[in-house]
């Protein structure tokens, strides 16, 4: 069994404006409500590949249960710590140009805390646990350590999708899966971003070095650069319009997932979540996988030569 583990829910709400302006009311032609938050995508994805999975994570107030309430619609099984205040709501306008505003979510209380880490124990062993996202309000960075330590001890692969400054302190538990962007990835390594491809390659080593199993740079329209200790593997991505960005790195990582678990080659697995991210892009929200095999003909994964 998969589980998902999204600390900071939200939901994100979706609109196009012909054009932003300041001082006047800006009237939308277009709206869209989702639940939200790194690993409910995730969640979400898995599903539409077929694959049954349980989302944890926090919630609070009406739009909690409103993430709560969707993804049981979708058969999706969930398993949240309830929390007082309201689950965030961020923002996502396009216009002539991109503009996302991500809000903070409420306070997590050190009990609300230890409760998840204790569903996270009750995780069966040789399960697969996705961690994504960001830190709400009250929760320390090392509850990432503290989560995979958890799974280290109980055998459950862990898969992280996070800018938490802790991050490589959780590869002495050797992580299954990790997947930054680009800009993450310099920062693991307090390096100043945007790296050249030698630099990003050279990060995505240092961290099956030490300790990562595998490594999925994300590059947006560049593709990504996949890292194993059998070797480097490089995907290209399919070029076109994009409408709104914010959710293509979380259905990438799911399809790659999802996509392993279904027996496909890790070259396959690759495509498809290359493809994947970039009909997430091209889209108001997250893709519903039809325009896959088309975008699949755009995608070439290589043999990184020397890596």
């Amino acid at each position: 069994m998969i589980y998902t583990c999204t600390l900071n829910t939200a939901i994100d709400l979706y609109v196009a404006v012909d054009e932003l302006k300041p001082n006047t009311v800006n009237r939308t032609y277009d709206e869209d409500y989702q639940p939200n938050g790194k690993g409910v995508n995730v969640s979400i994805m898995l599903k539409r590949l077929g694959i049954d999975n349980v989302a944890l994570g926090f919630i609070a107030g009406f739009s909690g249960h409103y993430i709560k309430d969707s993804l049981y619609e979708l058969g999706i099984q969930t398993d949240f710590v309830e929390i007082d205040g309201i689950t965030r709501i961020n923002v996502f306008i396009n216009s002539m140009d991109e503009y996302k505003i991500v809000n903070q979510g409420p306070m997590i209380q050190p009990n609300e805390q230890e409760q998840l880490l204790n569903k996270i124990k009750e995780i069966p062993p040789r399960s697969t646990l996705v961690v994504s996202g960001s830190l709400p309000k009250g929760v320390p960075d090392s509850i990432i350590v503290d989560i995979a330590k958890i799974c280290y001890e109980r055998d459950v692969k862990l898969v992280l999708d996070t800018s938490v400054g802790t991050v490589m302190e959780t590869l002495a538990y050797k992580p299954s899966l990790l997947k930054p962007n680009e800009e993450e990835a310099a920062s693991f390594f307090n390096k100043a971003h945007p790296l050249s491809e030698t630099e990003l390659i050279e990060c995505g080593k240092e961290l099956l070095e030490k300790g990562a199993q595998s490594v999925i740079i994300s590059r947006g329209k560049d593709g990504a650069l996949y890292f194993s200790h059998e070797g480097l593997l490089k995907a290209t991505s399919p070029q076109g319009q994009v409408v709104n960005t914010a959710c293509s790195g979380d259905t990438m990582l799911a399809t790659f997932i999802g996509k392993e678990m279904q027996k496909h080659s890790v070259k396959d697995a690759l495509a498809n979540a290359v493809a994947a991210g970039a009909s997430t892009a091209f889209s108001k929200g997250l893709s519903d996988l039809k325009d896959i095999p088309s975008l699949l003909k755009q995608v070439i994964i290589t043999d990184y030569k020397g890596a």
